[in-house]
């Protein structure tokens, strides 16, 4: 008559769940931190490839030997530069992919989606104020 039960105790089910919220208390907060820097990588990838467009675009500016002024074409567009460097309008057009990024508020300002301070999680590309002057391209990840 005697059958032998098969089953956990009460005792190694709290161990077991003592055990797994523990666990959890140090697993969450790094797939928490894991996804700030995926944001961070990301505005800092968005910020060199709004880097490299600026220079492709000025290197075709040089090599066509158009003015400081004159659009060029680039894969299809049209893109208006200012010192021979994209416009803050034209910027966007010579990006290939910015997914994940939002600027419709300002064209030359890629604000990255789901940021925890999106004014602290961005790229900012501001055209040459002057003859032989670069662009100011800034990457912000200190809020991402």
């Amino acid at each position: 008559m005697n059958k032998a039960l098969k089953g956990f105790t009460l005792i190694e089910l709290v161990v077991v769940i003592t055990i797994l919220g523990i666990l959890a208390a140090f697993a969450i907060p790094r797939f928490a931190n894991l996804e700030v820097e995926a944001r961070k990588a990301a505005v800092q990838g968005l910020g060199g490839s709004v880097r490299s467009a600026a220079t492709l675009a000025h290197s075709l500016s040089l090599a066509q030997g158009k003015g400081s002024t004159e659009s060029v074409d680039m894969e299809g567009q049209t893109i208006g530069m200012v010192e021979r460097y994209p416009t803050e309008a034209a910027i966007a057009s010579t990006l290939v992919d910015f997914t994940g990024f939002d600027n419709s508020a300002d064209p030359n300002i890629f604000i990255k989606t789901g940021a925890n301070t999106p004014a602290t999680c961005r790229v900012t590309y501001l055209e040459p104020t002057g003859a032989n002057l670069p662009p100011t391209i800034t990457v912000l990840d200190a809020g991402c």
